[in-house]
């Protein structure tokens, strides 16, 4: 009896392999291709820069959706800069099993690293002044993680040429930053190599929060200042429609790093196109999900700092003409374009 069940055992296994080899050696049947992907987006600040880089993430992703024949399924969250809610948000993004996490500014891109370490879900971070220092990516060129994104790395030394393209006298630069932003720290220690080195005197005045803010703007108005210089600072940001005013009837020309300060009321806001962020973001987002591609090979996305934006308005109260000094300032920027006071770029 045995002999036989041998037998039929053998028989049996000959046929499965014989039905293996004519399907190419496997059972098991085709996954279809995934055609939904799941998106967390977490914004750090509700701010006239952070939200144009959302709003044209979610517009270009739309767009992609469009193109590819697939579906982003977002979900998007802003934690108020409350460390707290981001990680609720973070975690909640988690049990919701999404394919990819989308890290507006440095603080959130941070706390998506932290929490992904062990499941490896794949960031993609927004408007991070500098990834190296900060310990996100390895390198520009080859992350090295599940980690890539987006910079919005600011050439300090260029806007410091500005200051003193337009007053050539200035001797007192005030400099107006938050010490809790990582995207002011090496910002601010680039001021302040520049102004060593031209024997320039300077005064730090610093704000965790509105109010702050502006207690140090109407400071460095008693300072004396000639100019005040703030980085890409997401805290001075959320209070510049409160301190412009501050500045412009003192006479005080304030420049910043993204064009999204001089459209909530600085003379100058200079830096990257965070519209045009938004979009390579989301494209760095389907890169990944569509085609697969690995957040530890996919450069770190940098963008030309050259564009001047000059709120005419302020120019006006300044006593500045704009044709005369978007003239002085033409050699040292890509370009130079006009904008008036609103409170976001959808006004």
């Amino acid at each position: 009896m045995k002999k036989y069940i041998a037998v039929i055992l053998a028989l049996v296994m000959t046929l499965c392999l014989a039905a293996c080899s004519r399907s190419g050696g496997s059972t098991e049947p085709t996954a279809a291709p995934k055609t939904v992907y799941k998106v967390g987006i977490c914004n750090y600040v509700d701010d006239a820069s952070l939200n144009q880089i959302v709003n044209n993430i979610r517009s270009r992703l739309d767009a992609i959706s469009a193109e590819k024949g697939v579906t982003f399924d977002i979900s998007y969250d802003n934690c108020n800069a409350d460390a707290n809610v981001m990680s609720q948000i973070i975690a909640n993004f988690i049990a919701d099993d999404v394919d990819l996490m989308v890290g507006v500014a440095t603080p959130v891109a941070m706390a998506m690293q932290a929490a992904t370490e062990e499941n490896k879900i794949p960031v993609v971070f927004a408007a991070v002044s500098d990834p190296l220092a900060t310990g996100l990516v390895e390198s520009l060129e080859v992350p090295g993680g599940n980690v890539t994104g987006t910079s919005d790395y600011l050439d300090t030394n260029a806007i410091m040429n500005l200051i003193f393209t337009a007053d050539p006298q200035a001797d007192k630069i005030g400099l107006l930053y938050d010490v809790g932003q990582d995207s002011s720290t090496t910002a601010i220690a680039d001021a302040k190599a520049y102004l060593d080195s031209k024997g320039v005197q300077y005064v730090e005045r610093t704000g965790t929060n509105v109010d702050e803010v502006m207690l140090a703007a109407t400071a460095l108005v008693a300072d004396g200042a000639d100019a005040v210089f703030t980085p890409s600072d997401n805290t001075i940001m959320q209070a510049e429609l409160s301190i412009y005013e501050t500045f412009a009837s003192a006479g005080i020309p304030h420049y910043a790093g993204a064009d999204s300060f001089a459209l909530n009321g600085a003379f100058l806001g200079y830096g990257v196109d965070y519209a045009n962020l938004g979009v390579e973001t989301a494209n760095l987002a389907a890169d990944i999900l569509v085609n697969g591609k690995s957040p530890a090979t996919t450069p770190v996305m940098t963008f030309d700092n050259g564009t001047a934006t000059v709120n005419t308005e302020v120019c006006a109260e300044l006593g500045i003409d704009f044709d005369e000094i978007s003239e002085k300032f033409a050699p040292y920027c890509t370009k130079v374009v006009g904008i008036t006071t609103a409170e976001s770029f959808d006004e």
